[in-house]
């Protein structure tokens, strides 16, 4: 189980640092969006904070979850942009759904491996 915990978390790690990177250094050239998806993407540009600070945080927890750092806090933090990455691949962008789907459930996983961790979390006061 350790060694599918450290595969499970490193591969996470990657997809979080090799999205962000292609984000900051523009890597890779942005698709034609069109419809809903590109509706929403021009919202999530016009902010001019929600990106940078999201992909930040994909870089940290990126960077927590290659080197086995801090990775219960990184699992807590990334969780709520993993559910939104499914929501945007359910509902606007079907083809990026296997992908969503395999980042909640590693997510997920690492959460199950880490559950000790969240104990004071999760008692009441």
């Amino acid at each position: 189980m350790k060694i599918t915990t450290i595969i499970i978390r490193v591969l996470l790690g990657l997809l979080f640092v090799f999205a962000s990177a292609t984000y900051f250094l523009n890597l890779v050239p942005q698709p034609e969006l069109t419809g809903d998806m590109k509706t929403f993407n021009e919202g999530l540009d016009a902010s001019g904070y929600i990106m940078p600070l999201v992909k930040a945080i994909e870089l940290i927890c990126g960077i927590a979850f290659v080197t086995g750092r801090f990775v219960p806090l990184a699992t807590v933090v990334i969780f709520p942009i993993v559910v939104n990455i499914l929501g945007v691949h359910a509902f606007l962008a079907p083809e990026g759904l296997p992908v969503a789907i395999f980042t909640l459930l590693a997510t997920l996983f690492l959460a199950y491996i880490n559950k000790d961790h969240y104990q004071g979390l999760m008692t009441i006061k």
